[in-house]
């Protein structure tokens, strides 16, 4: 794929970059080794100085960069903007917490028959980050702000239809004062990846993307023997039982399945409702679903904007195409619309059967499965029924309910009553082939750190 902007709303190439050459990577790994070398013994105040003044500069120029991320991938100016100030909030979030969450932790020093002992948090080095186009800032800086407040340098590979995001990344960190070499982008296509991570300057790495790219990173690694976090896939359930506020519960639901222009991991996917308020949820989300205004993504009155790009679009008119052939009924939606641009309508499909692609796939557009399920036991297995685990919701005001659904549903994040969404004070990631490890919180600033047991003797006396 070349390394270029192409405007999802009009399918128009608005600029083009070059790829590195083999010398300007090699710089960037030596730049990379030498800032660590230095950078590793900086403060965390001083760390946090400048994440601080990241996030500042993130304040002062959220319309610029939010008009930028909605011309490379399509998102809503009004979302990409919300996605800027919740890139300011993550730097700030790791600049107050990033101390207190790798202070030396004390042990038992008895116990081990020591004067002292403790756990350290340390950093590992330069950390190679392979990013995704549906949140451009926000999935490079959930790394990037944890990264370097803990010591570590980035270089992001980010996905090649967004090179003017992945340029603005290392030119945020650079403005903002920290030193040179701590954070590089690398403008290089997929087939480079694997040359970069066996790079022995590499210490580690982590990738938000798909099944197969995780695979294929997973493989290097374990090879390599070198640490990785993988945020794959998920299609994710959406459990509606007769205690839950319909109308609330319709209303979340389109906009969880809208979420992005539907270009999201842990949006709701499948919507699995029991038979009792089957066929009122399905009034109700249907309406919810035609309401939604499909257009310009520079319009403030813009719900949905095109997908990322014509593969995108194409690949969700197969899976709908094949469900309709294969039975399912379209309640609304169903068919791109003939303009410019890579649009696809908000659509509900019901009459879903496991033959069927959408049924084990992932949709990554504002497509939506319908279920209909006779108790709990049903809808649990029906939302474990898949290899993914990102995320999982279930509405229901029934405690009993609430405590079955937190136990039972394989999903590395369960939100009941509301939307799954990536917050800085939580941790976020998956089980299964949805990924491993985490990130965000304390667990997220942890995982490219060396945990170092301290052990301190006794001094010998004469």
């Amino acid at each position: 794929m070349a390394i270029a902007t192409i405007n999802p709303a009009t399918g128009q190439t608005v600029k083009t970059f070059d790829e590195m050459s083999e010398a300007d990577v090699e710089r960037c790994l030596a730049a990379a080794a030498a800032a660590h070398a230095s950078y590793r013994l900086t403060s965390f105040a001083d760390r946090a100085a400048w994440m601080r003044r990241a996030a500042d500069i993130l304040d002062d120029e959220r319309d610029q960069v939010g008009a930028m991320m909605t011309t490379e991938m399509g998102k809503t100016l009004t979302a990409a903007k919300a996605e800027v100030a919740k890139c300011a909030t993550a730097c700030r979030y790791y600049a107050d917490h990033a101390a207190e969450f790798l202070a030396d932790e004390p042990a038992d020093a008895k116990a081990v028959g020591a004067e002292n002992a403790y756990v350290s948090y340390q950093p590992l080095g330069a950390v190679l980050a392979i990013m995704p186009w549906n949140f451009p800032l926000w999935q490079a800086m959930r790394f990037a702000a944890p990264a370097l407040m803990a010591g570590n340098v980035g270089l992001l590979k980010h996905a090649s239809n967004v090179p003017q995001t992945a340029l603005f990344m290392q030119d945020l960190f650079t403005r903002a004062g920290f030193p040179e070499g701590a954070f590089q982008t690398l403008l290089i296509g997929s087939a480079r990846i694997e040359a970069v991570l066996r790079d022995p300057r590499v210490m580690a790495a982590t990738l938000t993307g798909s099944e197969p790219a995780g695979q294929a990173v997973a493989a290097i690694a374990g090879d390599e023997i070198k640490k990785v976090v993988l945020e794959l896939g998920g299609s994710d359930p959406f459990i509606v039982m007769p205690s839950a506020d319909l109308q609330a519960a319709a209303k979340v639901a389109a906009v969880a399945r809208c979420l992005n222009n539907g270009q999201s991991c842990i949006a709701a996917k499948r919507f699995i409702v029991h038979e009792a308020v089957y066929d009122e949820f399905e009034r109700l989300f249907t309406e919810q679903m035609e309401g939604k205004v499909v257009g310009d993504p520079m319009l403030d009155g813009t719900d949905i904007g095109p997908l990322a790009s014509e593969q995108q679009r194409d690949d969700i008119e197969k899976l709908v195409a094949d469900a309709v052939a294969k039975g399912a009924k379209a309640l609304c939606g169903g068919a791109a619309p003939d303009q410019p641009g890579f649009y696809y309508p908000p659509t509900v499909l019901s009459g879903i059967t496991p033959e069927m692609r959408v049924h084990l796939e992932e949709t990554f557009g504002p497509v939506a499965t319908l279920y209909r399920v006779a108790g709990i036991d049903e809808a649990i297995d029906l939302a474990n029924g898949t290899t993914f685990g990102l995320g999982a919701n279930a509405w229901t005001d029934d405690e009993a309910e609430r405590s079955r659904f937190t136990r039972d549903l394989d999903a590395g994040m369960v939100f009941i009553n509301g939307n799954v969404t990536s917050y800085p004070d939580l941790p976020f990631g998956g089980i299964k082939r949805s990924g491993y490890g985490r990130e965000l919180f304390s667990q997220g600033i942890r995982e490219f750190c060396n945990i170092k047991s301290v052990w301190i003797g006794e001094p010998s006396r004469d």
